[in-house]
């Protein structure tokens, strides 16, 4: 059974940081996969 593209981006879960595991808020112009927080470290 198919749904719809708005059923299927509703049942999305959150989006997590790939280093720590927290919770990121989404935008819509954004593509990271870390926090600020992760981000800003220095590597």
């Amino acid at each position: 059974m198919l749904i719809s593209s708005t059923e299927f981006f509703k049942n999305l879960p959150p989006k997590e940081c790939a280093k720590c595991g927290e919770i990121i808020e989404e935008m819509a112009d954004c593509y990271s996969h870390e926090c600020e927080e992760c981000e800003g470290e220095i590597h």
